[in-house]
């Protein structure tokens, strides 16, 4: 006799963290209901045609997701998780394929506010191709955590001969950003409510594995890319820098910016270069490929608002400048410390 499935409601109680029949309705209701892997065992079993192909090499990343508020303009803790994993692998070169969700639930959270979550992160998973195949739930007691904490792993594989690296930069190569800086990092704090700003900025959270693929097609000889989250564009400028041995240099006038986030940090005295995005990366091409590789940002939904911002310079090694509105020059350092905690 077939029972009839029951879907959970109100709220997370530790015993749908305690392996019995609650935890097993949450997790039928909630996350195989969305996600459908292939059989419940306890591992994923991959295979995909591209892992057949001579040379191909996988890329694996992880991370986890601690944002607050949970749900934001724009966006919530689950979009950014499957989005932040899938700009990892992309950023490297590598055609992202599956994920993993693992869950940490706090006693007391919403289910109806886990299922949107979970919708989020299906999604945003079909968006970008890839499946989450496999996953984890664990429910903490009252004040253990924060409604809901996420970590999220990705398989991909990297094509035969492709190689980007920030050490593989060289000067006079060209920065392209894919659309404007800081939007994410002004979203939340917007969210926030801590600075009665009446401006409601969206996030940019978004996937960027399709923009990869346009890029290195356009301009196959693409050096490297990194996703600008935390420490924003100042952050991963100085990185790429140091990785290189090489100077940067960006211009003032160049960078993408809304205008309310501009209005937002001078009210604030915060500076948009180190603001978190989530669906924003720099990519550096050498100049002959630079206008190709613009335009296939801008072809795309994720690049429209693709700029280039600067190029790479014999040095000091490891220096990042920004020639100002004024024709001076400034140092763009690595970020000290945090601006705003809990954003991702």
């Amino acid at each position: 006799m077939n029972m009839q499935r029951k879907s959970p409601k109100g709220n997370v109680t530790l015993a749908h963290g305690g392996g019995g029949t609650a935890m097993r309705q949450l997790i039928e209701s909630v996350f195989t209901d969305a996600f459908r892997p292939d059989g419940m065992e306890d591992q994923a079993r991959l295979m995909d045609a591209a892992l057949q192909e001579p040379g191909v090499r996988l890329a694996f990343t992880t991370d986890s997701f601690v944002v607050e508020p949970v749900e934001f303009p724009g966006g919530d803790i689950g979009k950014i998780a499957v989005c932040g994993t899938v700009n990892d692998l992309a950023v490297g070169g590598a055609r992202p394929l599956w994920l993993s969700a693992a869950f940490i639930i706090e006693e007391g959270t919403e289910i109806a506010l886990l299922q949107r979550v979970v919708e989020s992160m299906r999604i945003e998973a079909e968006r970008a191709g890839v499946r989450i195949v496999t996953g984890d739930t664990k429910v903490v007691g009252r004040g253990m955590a924060d409604k809901l904490f996420v970590t999220t792993s990705g398989v991909g594989v990297i094509p035969p001969g492709r190689d980007l690296a920030a050490s593989h930069i060289r000067p006079g190569d060209v920065a392209i950003v894919n659309g404007v800086l800081g939007d994410h990092g002004a979203a939340i704090l917007a969210a926030r409510g801590e600075m009665a700003l009446a401006a409601e900025i969206p996030s940019d959270c978004q996937g960027l594995g399709h923009l990869m693929e346009a890029v290195i097609a356009a301009a196959p000889e693409t050096r490297a890319a990194r996703d600008a989250t935390r420490g924003g564009v100042a952050s991963v400028l100085n990185e790429m820098a140091e990785a290189a041995g090489i100077g940067i240099e960006i211009e003032e006038t160049a960078l993408p910016l809304r205008t309310e986030v501009k209005g937002m940090c001078e009210i604030l005295g915060l500076d948009p270069l180190y603001l978190a995005n989530e669906g924003t990366l720099v990519a550096f091409v050498p100049e002959e490929q630079a206008e190709a590789a613009l335009q296939a940002m801008r072809d795309t939904p994720e690049g429209q608002n693709a700029a280039i911002i600067g190029r790479a310079t014999e040095g000091p090694a490891g220096r990042v400048t920004m020639r100002t509105l004024f024709g001076g020059q400034r140092v763009v350092d690595m970020m000290v410390g945090e601006q705003l905690p809990r954003i991702c």
